[in-house]
């Protein structure tokens, strides 16, 4: 028995295909090509999003956790096998134990749980080690929690119970200090977490996240929550807020490299060794953001404080004992505050008046009002006053008992001067532009010629406080809008001859035959109701036509 034909591969044309049987087709590739894959059932989706934000959280906490914790371990043992040979003993592990105690107060230190150890509270917040925890809390959302509000709520949830166990753990936040683990850990869990989940590819972006909430509001409330140029006016402040943080790194820089020496001599008189030196880079990286913003503190003008007494601003330093501390050998000195320095906070001006090119570059001369004017310059102005007050409160603190309590600027001093200095120049930018486009569309000159248009007397006399009757004047009322040029009308000492137009001999036959009322803003009211005559030649010739045969014509000519 023969074999069936194999079909020709002759009578197959491009692009079609070829039957199969169809048993013998892939179930797989039928189910993809002509079946939706099947809907997860609600209840293990909505539990799948809960541990995706549980295993999210649970792995940056630990992350972040070992990166301050491994150190300081690696540090004491490290530095106990340099100082002695002899073998363990039962006091190493309790040592061990002590030094990962302080690494976790410090890591929660950084969160904002006050650390206290022998009687000693410090409350100055290493804002490094609340960038690290920001940024895992950031990274591993982003690459393993789902987009969902309740994957976000449950890693937030997550990383405030685990910030609470390792206090509670730790032992270095007893009393009042505890109570503040909760909230800050779900504050730092809640919005790292939700950066990280709002990164994702499919998540909706900021600008839909808005619209869904002024939808939202507008629903409850009638009106929207942000205007639009309220939102452009934030966007202006947030780049004041980038070429101020820019312009602090910079001046950073300068203090580091200004006071190398400094720091150069006391690592020498520290010590510390390779392991030492690796927790110093450490700590220092932990406190460069404070520094940061104290750098910002020194630009706007009020300056900052490390220890009570002390004083770092452009117009002077008055400096004290410091810590040990390598970085706060880059501290200005005095030399830092002379005449020049003094012109410091103009830059913050600049940073304003950037901000204000940025947004009236972005909205509509003509359509701008005064309130629009004010929606922006409220943007702009809040921005950096929000971000220095919650920035300089966190930078500020204490390390110690007596005059090391008093380290960092002053929050409210510094914000308001801060959102002055950038709202003084963004403002005269904004003014200045809207000024003008009302200066061009002749806003101003319609309001000045409307009153200069008013009857004024050149030889009558004042009868008491009251002008006599325009009828009863001996002189002629004039209009001073048309004698100053403003409304276009012909110049008074050009004989009724406008500018640049020649005169002419012949007068107007409608002034012979019925002279126009005294003053010249009574005879523009009278020649703005009437049109000239079509031909004034045939008129004086013939004489007077026909009110309906002479189209117009004025009555009684």
């Amino acid at each position: 028995m023969s074999a069936p034909p194999r079909p020709s591969t002759a009578s197959r044309t491009s692009g079609a295909r070829t039957t199969r049987p169809a048993g013998n087709r892939p179930t797989a590739r039928r189910g993809r090509l002509v079946e939706e894959p099947p809907t997860p059932e609600p209840g293990s989706s909505a539990l799948a999003h809960v541990v995706s934000g549980v295993l999210a959280a649970a792995q940056a906490l630990v992350l972040s956790l070992a990166v301050v914790v491994l150190p300081a371990v690696v540090a004491y043992l490290v530095g106990n096998a340099t100082l002695t040979s002899a073998p363990e003993t039962a006091d190493d592990g309790v040592q061990v134990r002590s030094a990962i105690d302080v690494a976790t107060g410090l890591w929660l230190l950084g969160h904002g749980v006050p650390l206290t150890a022998d009687a000693v509270t410090v409350t100055l917040a290493p804002l490094g080690i609340a960038a690290l925890a920001l940024f895992a809390t950031y990274a591993s959302a982003k690459r393993f929690a789902a987009t969902s509000v309740r994957a976000w709520a449950a890693g937030a949830v997550t990383y405030a119970v685990g910030t609470t166990g390792v206090a509670l753990l730790a032992g270095s936040a007893p009393g009042w200090s505890l109570a503040l683990a909760p909230p800050a850990g779900l504050v730092m869990g809640g919005l790292g977490t939700g950066l990280g989940i709002l990164a994702r590819p499919d998540a909706p972006t900021p600008a839909e996240i808005g619209e869904r909430a002024e939808a939202l509001v507008r629903r409850f409330t009638g009106f929207d929550l942000l205007p639009a140029t309220l939102r452009l006016g934030l966007r202006g402040g947030a780049l004041a807020v980038a070429f101020l943080t820019g312009g602090a790194a910079l001046l950073v820089a300068a203090w580091a490299l200004a006071g190398r020496a400094t720091s150069s001599d006391i690592v020498t008189a520290l010590e510390p060794g390779w392991t030492g030196g690796v927790v110093f880079a450490v700590a220092q990286l932990a406190l460069l953001p404070n520094l940061l913003l104290w750098a910002l503190a020194w630009i706007a003008g009020p300056g900052f404080a490390v220890g009570e007494g002390t004083s770092f601003t452009p117009f002077g330093t008055v400096s004290g004992p410091l810590p040990a501390v390598p970085l706060l050998g880059a501290l200005p000195g005095e030399d830092w505050a002379n005449p020049v320095s003094a012109w410091v906070p103009v830059l913050v001006v600049a940073c304003g008046v950037a901000a204000g090119v940025f947004v009236w570059r972005r909205l509509e001369p003509s359509l701008v009002r005064w309130a629009d004017v004010g929606w922006v310059l409220g943007g702009i102005v809040l921005v950096p006053g929000l971000f220095v007050l919650l920035g300089q409160w966190a930078a500020a603190g204490a390390v110690g008992p007596g005059r090391l309590s008093q380290i960092g600027a002053d929050p409210l001093v510094s914000a308001g001067l801060v959102a002055a200095e950038v709202g003084g120049g963004a403002a005269a930018v904004l003014l200045g532009a809207k000024l003008d486009v009302v200066a061009r569309r002749g806003e101003i000159g319609d309001d000045l010629v409307a009153w200069l248009k008013r009857p004024a007397s050149v030889s009558g006399e004042r009868d008491g406080s009251v002008d006599r009757d325009l009828d009863e004047q001996p002189g002629e009322a004039r209009d001073l809008a048309s004698e100053l040029g403003f409304d276009g009308s012909p110049d008074p000492e050009g004989d009724g001859v406008p500018e640049g137009k020649a005169a002419d001999d012949d007068a107007d036959p409608r002034d012979a035959a019925d002279p126009a009322p005294s003053g010249d803003w009574a005879r523009t009211q009278a020649y703005a109701v009437s049109e000239p005559d079509p031909d004034p030649g045939a008129g004086s010739a013939t004489g007077p036509a026909d009110d309906d045969e002479t189209p117009g014509a004025r009555p009684g000519t």
